[in-house]
């Protein structure tokens, strides 16, 4: 016997609140990316004409031709933060698959003590931490390098990727390891053949993550461990349109979209990966 669709026992009148709590919701969530549009479109000289257009007149796109002559090397500025955000996103993945495994399939004395750790760290703002870093980076020689900016940011994403792989994995069978044990296969090989195909979805959820964090959080880090422009990520090229009179705000939300296009082309390309992660488990067959 068939049953209606969940969307079809709703009276009409309980469909409009519902469609219009999601109207609501989406107006708050891309209101500021339409405005941040469309002031990238406005002249600078009528940014701040009374009374307020919504819609620009004598729009145009000329903002994002005068921005790369503002700024010199933004290009490089982009290509900095998603060489550095993928680096991060591949050495968090090597150390956490693995690490999430153990969390998620072995019971070893100090696992629970060790996740709260984990969880804590992500309670610690990267200013209170500044200044160990910067005397870590110092003595490792990595000042004025790449590497200033990866080691601090897959420090700050670990903990949150294994908490977040380790729930995923969690949800699959352990009889799958008992038959691959039966067989004779050790714990890698299980990790490697039986659990990973299994974990792709979870992992490519970790993955993304990542990533938009190791892209948003290079500000602070750029400035304190990096004086040399050429490896200056995204964010610090942005606070370029700041100028000490006046802050040239159709470049920087032009520079903003620019910059973010990366980001957003990744996530196109995995979104169906990302969904299918995001509610794997939340039917059990």
């Amino acid at each position: 016997m068939s049953h209606p669709a969940m969307i079809n026992r709703y009276k009409w009148y309980e469909l409009i609140g519902i469609y219009a709590g999601i109207l609501v919701f989406l107006t708050f969530v891309l209101a500021p990316f339409v405005e941040g549009f469309l002031v990238s479109l406005k002249p600078l000289s009528l940014l701040f004409s009374s009374p307020y257009r919504f819609w620009p007149e004598n729009g145009s796109f000329e903002a994002y031709r005068t921005m790369w002559i503002s700024v010199p090397g933004f290009g490089r500025y982009i290509f900095n933060s998603f060489f550095i955000s993928t680096i991060v996103t591949a050495v968090v993945l090597v150390l956490v698959v693995p690490a999430a495994y153990a969390f998620a399939r072995f019971d070893f004395r100090g696992s629970g003590v060790l996740l709260g750790a984990f969880l804590a760290v992500n309670m610690f703002s990267g200013a209170v931490l500044l200044i160990p870093l910067f005397r870590l980076m110092r003595s490792m020689g990595v000042l004025n390098t790449y590497f200033a900016m990866i080691v601090p940011g897959v420090a700050f994403l670990i903990p949150s990727a294994i908490w977040l792989l380790r729930t995923y994995m969690m949800r699959i069978p352990k009889e799958l390891d008992e038959a691959a044990f039966v067989d004779g296969a050790s714990h890698f090989y299980t990790l490697r053949r039986v659990i990973l195909p299994i974990a792709m979805p979870g992992i490519t959820v970790v993955a993304i993550t990542t990533f938009i964090g190791a892209y948003a959080q290079q500000f602070i880090y750029a400035l304190t461990f990096n004086s040399k422009s050429e490896y200056m990520p995204l964010p610090v090229g942005l606070f370029a349109y700041f100028g000490r009179q006046e802050v040239v705000w159709n470049e920087l939300m032009a520079a903003s979209f620019v910059g973010i296009a990366p980001a957003l082309v990744v996530i196109f390309f995995l979104q169906r990966y990302l969904v299918s992660g995001l509610t794997a488990g939340a039917v059990k067959q």
